[in-house]
């Protein structure tokens, strides 16, 4: 259906004027895709540093990145993994519930797990953060693409 000549409103095909929803909905995307991008950025560096601060190094038995400082989800996993091992090791296969609590090793398979969780921990909070710095820019870009379909912007 034609818009009247007497309305600057744009007129869908029930000859209701349409108010710029689209437009309103893009920039509430887009907004929205600046904080989450921003805060995943400022959560990842902020993990990274906090990481680098306790001078963390790869056992040289790792698997990988041995040698390297802890200060990225790949060399906290790698260590998470190592310390693991260790443990393993030290409780002659029995994890830190298994073992009687009379034994001499429990306190340290139990310092063990405790550090290997944390490390596991930074490596979510690694990936949350990076996801949510994409979900930002996705949501900038459909944010975009919404006010880019509004016909009042052609």
């Amino acid at each position: 259906m034609a818009q009247p000549a007497h309305s600057a409103e744009p007129v869908d095909t029930m000859g209701q004027t349409r108010k710029g929803g689209a437009r309103t909905v893009g920039l509430i995307a887009m907004i929205a895709g600046v904080i989450f991008a921003v805060a995943g950025v400022v959560a990842y560096v902020a993990v990274q540093q906090t990481l680098s601060d306790q001078k963390i190094v790869v056992s040289d038995d790792a698997d990988m990145f041995a040698g390297k400082q802890v200060n990225g989800p790949f060399t906290a996993y790698a260590q998470a993994m190592v310390i693991g091992k260790h443990a393993k090791d030290i409780g002659h296969g029995k994890t830190y519930a298994e073992l009687p609590q009379d034994d001499p090793n429990r306190d340290t398979v139990m310092t063990a797990s405790f550090l290997q969780a944390s490390l596991f921990t930074s490596v979510v909070a690694f990936g949350v953060a990076a996801m949510a710095t994409v979900l930002g820019i996705l949501l900038v870009l459909v944010g975009w693409a919404l006010r880019r379909l509004d016909p009042r912007t052609t």
